[in-house]
């Protein structure tokens, strides 16, 4: 049997951890489920100095450690996985990752708004036939075959180094002249592992299946690389929500709706952050929706007239 948590929050940015602080100080049983620590918009900034109470400029990952820090310290438990359905219906809901299933009393959703269309010539047409947004899902298929990642994040260089387990070569392609990681970085050493810098894919040719991809460099000249899957990790600023597969009411922008307290149409499913397309996106934004959702979703469990807005003593 599955343990029950009180709230399962999908999401490790802002919004998330500020709604795991509240809920576990709250005495809830809560999990953050995070595809990556470093995959969100907050992550990737590169300067945070207005952010209320820091008395020094820092990075966004640094701002975000302390996030976490936080709301594990409270009692939330956190895990790294990658969400890829969820049961909302009943008065239990299920939340369904790779490794396994968490059932919650609430839900709150917090994945933010890096999500994307497919762009390149090809992505959409061999979705699910060599095109994958997901490494740990589909890396297996593609044992001893060439593979390549796309983007330039510390995400990208990890999902390329987890696919290098299974592929005979992957070829780690970045539109920008620099990864954003350490030149040290461990996934760069790993021998299988080809890093081709300012390039971008401009299509993904094959018959049934992949068979082909066609790079262009800074200077303009083409090259094609034969092999078998593509890997995309490039971000946009689309609502994440593809997991969601319609469980929830969107709207037309394939934003989560939500009323003023981070309600959404289903009871005992908030959401909150830049996945319900606020019009200002600020961590600080992301941080107090994540506070109302997570009083929203304490309101609930106790069936309280009011929500509680304290916890001390």
């Amino acid at each position: 049997m599955s343990e029950l948590y009180d709230v399962v929050i999908i999401g490790g940015g802002p919004a998330g951890l500020s709604a795991a602080q509240y809920a576990a100080r709250a005495k809830l049983k809560t999990i953050v489920l995070d595809k990556s620590q470093s995959a969100g918009a907050l992550a990737f900034a590169s300067l945070i100095e207005n952010y209320p109470g820091i008395c020094q400029a820092m990075t966004g990952k640094e701002l975000l450690d302390i996030f976490r820090k936080q709301a594990i310290d409270f009692g939330a438990e956190y895990v790294e996985a990658q969400v890829i359905g969820v049961s909302l219906e009943g008065e239990t809901k299920q939340v369904v990752t790779m490794d396994k299933t968490y059932e919650g009393k609430t839900i709150i959703i917090a994945t933010g708004s890096m999500g994307r269309k497919p762009t390149i010539k090809g992505e959409a047409d061999f979705l699910g036939r060599g095109v994958s947004y997901c490494a740990v899902c589909d890396a297996a298929f593609f044992k001893g075959k060439s593979v390549c990642v796309l983007g330039d994040s510390e995400e990208t260089a990890k999902e390329a180094a987890y696919l290098s387990k299974f592929a005979e070569t992957v070829y780690l392609i970045s539109p920008s002249k620099k990864l954003k990681v350490d030149d040290d970085y461990p996934a760069l050493k790993i021998p299988n592992l080809k890093v081709i810098l300012g390039s971008t894919v401009i299509s993904i040719e094959g018959d049934e299946i992949v068979e082909r991809i066609r790079l262009k460099d800074a200077e303009g000249s083409e090259r094609v690389i034969e092999l078998s899957g593509v890997f995309v990790y490039l971000h946009g600023s689309r609502p994440v929500i593809d997991f969601l597969q319609g469980a929830v009411e969107v709207s037309e922008d394939e934003c989560v709706s939500t009323n003023r307290m981070m309600e959404t149409n289903i009871p005992g499913v908030f959401s909150a952050g830049d996945v319900t397309c606020t019009e200002v996106r600020q961590v600080v934004v992301a941080a107090a929706h994540g506070c109302i959702a997570a009083l929203s979703a304490e309101k609930h469990i106790f069936n309280r007239k009011r929500r509680r807005y304290d916890w001390h003593g």
